[in-house]
């Protein structure tokens, strides 16, 4: 499966978007909100991009390497539905690009894969994520003190929804 928007192209995951996605992963200001540390081995992002692969073979992910001008500069989707996520390389933030990969997955969610809400967990100080799930219709629905563990150091979560008869896409 592939969606195509305006300036991007998002697009199931192989094995050669190892080297271009431990640009991303292993970027400590890229990872700083995400869910482990930043990488330290191709090993690390190659395993991490296997099972994105193996996901999709197996029919259980919506999830997507997304490209711009043939360039892979993130992920956008769902490794497992509702949950939505996405990283983006830091020369790619502030132009609009994580905005319209959300737009398109959020189309697919509602419409081919049928959901009826979008769940997101994002970090309280990634502000800038909080902001644009905000303008996309999220709400926020809870909050947890010490979810995760993340090198040693506990951090909070923030919980959003977007139900189908909010969605602004």
């Amino acid at each position: 499966m592939e969606i195509v928007t305006d300036r991007l192209r998002l697009r199931h995951a192989r094995m050669s978007d190892v080297e271009p996605m431990h640009a991303i992963l292993s970027n400590p200001e890229a990872m700083a909100y995400w869910s482990t540390l930043p990488h330290d081995s191709l090993d690390q992002t190659r395993d991490w991009i296997a099972s994105m692969v193996a996901a999709t073979e197996a029919g259980q992910s919506f999830d997507f390497i997304v490209e711009r001008d043939g360039v892979t500069i993130g992920k956008a989707g769902f490794w497992k539905a509702p949950d939505i996520g996405y990283i983006l390389h830091p020369s790619q933030w502030g132009q609009g690009v994580a905005r319209e990969a959300l737009e398109a997955v959020i189309r697919l969610a509602f419409g081919e894969m049928g959901l009826n809400a979008i769940q997101a967990d994002v970090d309280p100080r990634n502000v800038a994520s909080l902001r644009l799930l905000q303008r996309l219709g999220f709400e926020k629905t809870g909050y947890a003190k010490d979810a995760w563990e993340i090198g040693g150091v506990l951090l909070d979560s923030v919980y959003l929804t977007l139900n189908r008869s909010q969605a602004a896409t």
